[in-house]
């Protein structure tokens, strides 16, 4: 299949217009006409990842987060950017990034079924369409639980060995925001809902106390821990929307190690 062809069946999934207008998505490198037999995916487009891309012969690189963010001047060895924009290129690889359009066309509700998220609603929208309003997390109801069998929920959901916890572990909640990824700035949101507990990443000392210390806990997940499942999702979704095309996926690999 040509690369466009499967950017087609990528847009039908996450339309890149649903991307925050601060985003960067799409084809952010390579031609569009090249013929793709194999796609690599992975989270983020790491120069470990590309290495990886290009030794599995990967005609096309698929990542949830862009590897450009702000325009480039130049492209060269001497900026990290520019270098892995070389390798892609002298590899003949095209990438291409879903970020938050995937985020508000995917991402939230996937992380909200695996939480067993009942009658949930966008968190914090960003537009509307003919479904509705549509935007970045959502917010729904849990069986009565303590905040400490949450987390432990959490765990099990994402496959983490570990999580960090603001609030009282022995408070009971049944209504719980989710937003993969970064969440400090949806915690007001998540107060004016009336969620008793967020699930994210990078949530920093200051944001966890004072989201506590207005009656919600704060589940931090990671925000690899959480966004991981995009690989999966997009493997079995192009191995259903693909013909003649291996889809390989990224090894789960986070960021950084406890120790």
């Amino acid at each position: 299949m040509k690369c466009q062809e499967i950017i087609t069946i990528l847009r039908k999934q996450a339309p890149e217009h649903y991307a925050c207008e601060w985003d960067n998505v799409g084809l952010l490198v390579g031609d569009s006409q090249k013929e793709v037999q194999k796609v690599y995916i992975a989270l983020d487009a790491t120069e470990e990842t590309i290495k990886e891309a290009i030794e599995q012969k990967a005609d096309m690189l698929l990542t949830h987060h862009p590897m450009i963010f702000k325009g480039l001047k130049k492209v060269n060895t001497e900026d990290f950017i520019g270098k892995r924009v070389m390798s892609l290129i002298r590899a003949d690889v095209a990438y291409y990034a879903m970020h938050t359009n995937f985020d508000v066309k995917g991402m939230a509700e996937l992380a909200a079924e695996r939480m067993g998220l009942k009658d949930c609603q966008v968190l914090e929208a960003t537009c509307e369409d003919e479904e509705g309003l549509q935007g970045i997390g959502k917010v729904g109801m849990l069986p009565a639980m303590e905040v400490r069998e949450c987390a432990e929920l959490v765990k099990r959901a994402f496959h983490l060995e570990q999580v960090k916890v603001f609030g009282d572990l022995n408070a009971r909640i049944t209504k719980a925001a989710i937003c993969p990824g970064s969440g400090k700035s949806v915690i007001g949101k998540a107060l004016e809902s009336g969620a008793q507990v967020l699930i994210t990443g990078d949530i920093d000392h200051h944001e966890g106390i004072d989201a506590a210390a207005q009656g919600m806990a704060v589940i931090d997940a990671g925000h690899y821990g959480i966004e991981k499942i995009f690989i999966p999702y997009m493997k079995q979704y192009l191995e259903k929307n693909t013909e003649g095309v291996t889809i390989l996926e990224q090894p789960e690999k986070h960021p950084f190690v406890y120790i």
